[in-house]
């Protein structure tokens, strides 16, 4: 057992630090129930759902980024709604985002908005557990325990990884929804084997993926002497051999080895193949080399992969935040898509860029409470009755906007959708179906989705 630090953060309104210690567990060859993942894949391989190798990359926006201040833009609203950037053109007409998107701005027919998701939220752990789970069941800020699995998890119960030796489910730089690891992430009544495979800061300096080291004094030729001792014993019980367990724990104990052991993942995770140029055109930061790490591991047949953005809770001093963050935003996911249509990616490579909710259309005074201004300039605060949501490759249409929010962004105007519809859509282009039950606890069949319909227009 060890613990990986994630360093320290700051505290979100919610009071919670966003200073993680994931305690992740070591059990011989690999991750605690590796091969239980691989039990998953496997069972999931008959099925005609996994014959459509695509996979996804979702981008969190942990905190709550602003729909007025970067996809949605009302430039001809009262100047405390429509705030402080003005929009400009993109290659798609009617296609308008932030002036702090200029490099997006060129690739715009490559990724579509959903301009009226909503959820009607504010609470960043409601917010949240919606996003990911697409499920209400009563949590919030005083009852933030996750109570359904994420999609991350499901994707990966259903399909594993598209490649041997790599992990279907992988987050980066870590996972964490509102301060909270894996939080909504989290597989929850699937088992832990299905929680997503952390990767560590890839734009650290000698990058190594903690959870792939063996445990302490174990070393590859310690694993082979082991490996040998079981073919010994396996020998000497051969009324075993062609029983289905037995033959089934032989084979995820040789693809277990393999992730551990094997080139592919090792060579998934050596970012520092990339050409220096193509790591600054990502940004040399954690949010553009770990999206850049995402694509890579895509491109090696993990499923679904999520890349960690957090700090998005800007109830004062939008300014300063924004003009931090958006330029690091824009330039990971204009290379990020720019990356994918040259390597041939685009059309099995799902993007979504989303977070737990948005921010109010309304800008406060920059007070927090005091003399208006104190804390710098005027910032947003918490609203899920409008939010956006990214979504681009893997089958999805570019170039589209779908649906609108009113003259001040306060509420979805045309064509609003849910968290159950964006879920729909990632689903159909993986090729699961969106009516697909899950067995509680007690075993009694549950919806995955309370709406499985996708958004019909993307696809």
């Amino acid at each position: 057992m060890f613990s990986l630090d994630l360093g320290s953060s700051s505290r979100y309104c919610d009071g919670v630090s966003r200073r993680d210690f994931l305690q992740l567990g070591v059990a011989g060859m690999a991750s605690l129930g590796l091969p239980d993942v691989l039990r998953a894949k496997a069972a999931s391989a008959q099925s005609p759902a996994s014959s459509k190798s695509t996979s996804v990359i979702l981008i969190w926006l942990d905190g709550g980024p602003g729909h007025m201040d970067m996809y949605d833009m009302k430039p001809d609203a009262p100047g405390e709604y429509r705030g402080i950037w003005k929009p400009i053109r993109t290659k798609v007409p009617g296609f308008d985002i932030t002036e702090l998107f200029p490099k997006q701005a060129q690739v715009t027919d490559k990724f579509s908005m959903v301009r009226s998701l909503y959820h009607d939220t504010g609470d960043h752990f409601a917010g949240g557990h919606r996003m990911l789970t697409t499920k209400d069941m009563g949590v919030s800020g005083a009852n933030n325990a996750q109570k359904f699995p994420g999609i991350g998890a499901i994707v990966n119960r259903e399909l594993g990884s598209r490649v041997n030796g790599m992990p279907g489910y992988t987050a980066t730089p870590h996972a964490a929804s509102i301060g909270i690891a894996p939080g909504y992430f989290g597989a929850h009544m699937l088992g832990a084997q299905h929680d997503p495979f952390l990767t560590g800061d890839p734009s650290v300096a000698n990058f190594q993926v903690p959870n792939l080291n063996l445990a302490n004094g174990l070393t590859l030729e310690k694993m082979e002497d082991r490996r040998s001792l079981l073919t010994h014993f396996d020998s000497k019980r051969k009324h075993l051999d062609a029983h289905p367990t037995a033959q089934a724990m032989d084979r995820f104990g040789r693809e277990a080895y393999e992730f551990v052991t094997g080139p592919t993942a090792r060579e998934a995770f050596a970012i520092s193949k990339e050409s220096t140029r193509l790591r600054d055109r990502y940004g040399r930061d954690t949010w553009g080399q770990s999206t850049l790490l995402a694509r890579r591991l895509v491109e090696a047949g993990s499923t679904f992969v999520t890349v960690h953005f957090g700090g998005w809770d800007h109830h004062w001093d939008l300014k300063t935040g924004y003009e931090n963050y958006l330029p690091k935003v824009d330039r990971a996911v204009s290379a990020l898509f720019t990356d994918l249509d040259d390597r041939g990616l685009l059309d099995t490579t799902l993007v979504v860029l989303c977070g737990e909710f948005s921010r109010t259309p309304k800008m406060n005074d920059g007070g927090n409470g005091g003399a208006p201004m104190s804390q710098g300039t005027p910032g947003r605060d918490h609203w899920g009755n409008a939010m956006f949501c990214l979504m681009g490759g893997g089958g999805v249409k570019g170039g589209q906007v779908v649906g609108s929010t009113d003259r001040l962004g306060q509420r979805p105007h045309t064509r609003a959708v849910t968290p159950s519809n964006i879920h729909a859509t990632i689903y159909q282009v993986l090729g699961i179906d969106p009516k697909l039950q899950l067995l509680d606890p007690s075993g009694r069949p549950v919806n995955v989705l309370d709406d499985p319909e996708p958004i019909s227009e993307l696809l």
